[in-house]
């Protein structure tokens, strides 16, 4: 017989050690604790003789876990079990009781179930995802109409508080990457031109994409990471946490007292902030040209004037607030619709920066077909 530690479980069989294959009496001692067994429970599994009654006379302590390797070795060879305490009879009865049917690993359904599954799930979400979206718009327009008609209703604080938020504390982030990528513009495009000798339309490329193209689309997307994520996350931890209940308790409608400062915030920064990146991306190339170029920085602003049309400075002012309502719109609505389970807030929020991200570039590709087929080009 195999020598095991006093204070280990030990499996025997008729006197014999339990890798003989031999025996019709199975002997559990020492603790069948869920602590103890793991070895013991791969010893039972491995083995093939025969098994007519299971003695747990000499277990000394006995939990669930022991108590379910105990049946399922009756069980696995038809056998008895005897000698079981009042304690280790109930634990018996108790898991005796619960089916054994699982398979250990769930079966796998094949792919061409799966797939079909999986994107009729999807097709099923996203339906449902859209009608909670209409419900929601339908709300924030009763807010913006009821606060129309009654003025005081508007959180002025609240907009104040959002506005640094959204506006004042971004500027810096904004700035720097506008900055950057005003000198990239220049960069990229400097190289490029003195191919042809015409390094002076730098300030045209400059000039025109900051302040139609990529200013405004640029501060989109750095407030839909920044603002969007913090509306989702805000909302949704004041869901979880029973908050919005309880202002519906009070008979403070949450769409009016969170929803509406923050679209309201979104629709009038944006055009601000993307006035403020265009500017300085301009003012990136300026000092990329004069470094580079020959050309001199006030030479280059004074140049912006006369190439950058009016139509441009349009555009982005028409872009911006809706990409503010969308951005604020998906930031809310994820956030309202977090459940019961903390795990949804950094799904929501993460979902909430991707639609809002994605809405911007979809209705930018939008705009400028639109622009295109008007002739503001």
């Amino acid at each position: 017989m195999a020598t095991h530690m006093t204070d280990m479980p030990q499996f025997t069989t008729d006197g014999e050690d339990s890798g003989s294959g031999n025996g019709g009496i199975a002997t559990l001692s020492g603790p069948l604790l869920v602590a103890t067994i793991g070895a013991l429970d791969r010893e039972m599994r491995d083995y093939t003789g025969t098994i007519t009654r299971v003695d747990i006379a000499k277990v000394t302590a006995i939990d669930t876990v022991g108590a379910w390797v105990v049946v399922r070795l009756a069980r696995d060879h038809g056998a008895e079990i005897t000698g079981a305490s009042h304690q280790a009879q109930r634990l018996i009865d108790a898991v005796g009781q619960a089916g054994d049917e699982e398979p250990l690993r769930p079966i796998r359904v094949p792919v061409q179930v799966r797939v079909p599954e999986a994107v009729g799930k999807l097709v099923v979400t996203s339906g449902q995802g859209s009608i909670s979206s209409v419900a929601f718009l339908g709300e924030l327009i009763i807010a913006v109409w009821h606060t129309i008609c009654h003025p005081r209703r508007l959180r002025i604080t609240a907009l104040i508080r959002q506005t640094e938020l959204v506006g004042v504390n971004s500027l810096g982030i904004i700035g720097l990457m506008s900055f950057l990528i005003g000198v990239v513009i220049a960069q990229q495009g400097a190289v490029q031109l003195q191919q042809f000798g015409a390094e002076i339309y730098t300030i045209n490329l400059t000039g025109r994409l900051a302040l139609r193209e990529l200013g405004v689309l640029m501060t989109a997307i750095m407030v839909a990471g920044r603002s969007g994520s913090a509306f989702a996350a805000q909302i949704g931890t004041m869901k979880l946490t029973e908050e919005i209940d309880a202002m519906r308790t009070i008979g403070v409608s949450p769409i009016e007292a969170l929803v509406l400062p923050r679209v309201i915030v979104g629709v009038l920064m944006m055009p601000l902030l993307g006035t403020y990146a265009a500017v300085v991306a301009i003012m990136g190339g300026a000092v990329l040209a004069s470094l580079t170029l020959d050309i001199p920085f006030f030479t280059f602003l004074r140049r912006i004037q006369e190439v950058v049309p009016m139509t441009d400075l349009w555009v982005m002012l028409i872009k911006a607030p809706v990409f503010g309502l969308i951005i604020a719109f998906c930031g809310c609505f994820q956030g309202m619709q977090v459940e019961n389970d903390s795990e949804q807030v950094g799904r929501r929020t993460t979902q909430a920066v991707v639609q809002g991200i994605f809405m911007v570039i979809v209705l930018d590709a939008f705009f400028a077909v639109f622009f295109s087929k008007i002739n503001w080009i």
